[in-house]
């Protein structure tokens, strides 16, 4: 008998979580907040999101050059964002994509969607059987939506910080998320995030197009960690373009560029290390010598790299300079 009661029981949890993949069509309960914008400076399109929900940014934020952007969640329809920015491409209004694709959703009250142009207009819709609290705003070149918040301060919380926020887009739309966060957030707490930020006109090189796309996919304090990730970002924007001098034999600028990166990320080796390449490269060995020594201290194997970079012509120096180098942690 009480074997029988529990196969009873299993097979009941089986109909109903069948029913439930049914009816929303196998798709993930991602409950959030996120916002879309554009720049009007720059614009740049972008999108950001967080939600106690694993890899929230590959199913909820969308966006492509020249087109707009598209955040699909709660119960999520994640063909929402590919199709919104699509029909964009085909060239109709935010508010006609937003009615095409709720028209043949049997889920649509449990959807919430915000779609924006790279004109800045916006169409966003929160369903009535959202859990609460739950809802969106939309101002001028943005809109910010929520749902299964801890209360209903959030999404007012979010659009007043990114209208009185200043700076690149991406800091702007993190101004919004962390306003979120401290009005109280997502009822579950924390789990990940992402910022997507794409270029207002295509050049029709993808590769160049997504300017940033960075995530946290599983982290007990999401919001905090994607601040501190775009920062390190904005220190390897600089890294990169020092890279770059150093490939054209420019090693002023690459010094410009990797003390720029450092003002940003003061204890980072790899900066430390490319700093010292480029001031022996430039004949101020004297001053490279202590940088080599931390960043071998640190890890002998930068050792073998500087060996490597040598024949490459990435580090020029004399065989008595290069020796200087390697004897520093001697």
């Amino acid at each position: 008998m009480k074997t029988f009661r529990i196969l009873f029981v299993i097979s009941i949890l089986i109909i109903v979580s069948s029913s439930i993949a049914q009816t929303f069509n196998g798709q993930p309960i991602t409950h959030t907040f996120s916002i879309v914008a554009v720049d009007e400076s720059t614009g740049q399109i972008g999108a950001a999101v967080q939600s106690h929900w694993f890899s929230v940014g590959s199913i909820v934020t969308w966006a492509e050059a020249g087109v707009g952007a598209v955040a699909t969640q709660s119960l999520v329809n994640v063909s929402f964002g590919p199709r919104g920015l699509s029909l964009l491409k085909e060239g109709k209004t935010v508010g006609d994509v937003l009615d095409l694709l709720l028209s043949d959703d049997e889920g649509r009250e449990f959807r919430q969607v915000a779609i924006i142009d790279y004109k800045g207009n916006v169409s966003t819709f929160t369903g009535n059987k959202c859990i609460a609290e739950a809802s969106h705003i939309t101002g001028k070149n943005y809109s910010v939506q929520a749902n299964m918040m801890l209360n209903d301060k959030v999404v007012s919380a979010m659009s007043e910080a990114f209208e009185n926020s200043q700076g690149p887009l991406a800091e702007r739309m993190m101004a919004s998320m962390n306003a979120a966060q401290d009005a109280g957030g997502d009822i579950r707490g924390e789990q990940s995030a992402a910022i997507l930020v794409v270029r207002g006109q295509s050049t029709g090189k993808i590769w160049e197009d997504r300017l940033i796309d960075i995530r946290v996919e599983d982290h007990p304090h999401a919001v905090t960690e994607i601040g501190r990730i775009l920062k390190l970002y904005r220190a390897y924007e600089h890294m990169n373009k020092g890279d770059l001098a150093i490939e054209k034999g420019d090693e002023i600028t690459a010094l410009i560029e990797y003390s720029a990166a450092k003002q940003i990320v003061p204890h980072s080796i790899e900066i430390d290390y490319w700093t010292a390449v480029s001031l022996a490269n430039i004949g101020r060995l004297d001053e490279a010598l202590p940088l080599f020594k931390k960043v071998f201290t640190n890890d002998r194997n930068w050792i073998e790299l500087t060996k490597r970079i040598v024949p490459n012509g990435i580090l020029t120096i004399n065989q008595a300079s290069l020796q200087r180098i390697l004897d520093v942690i001697n």
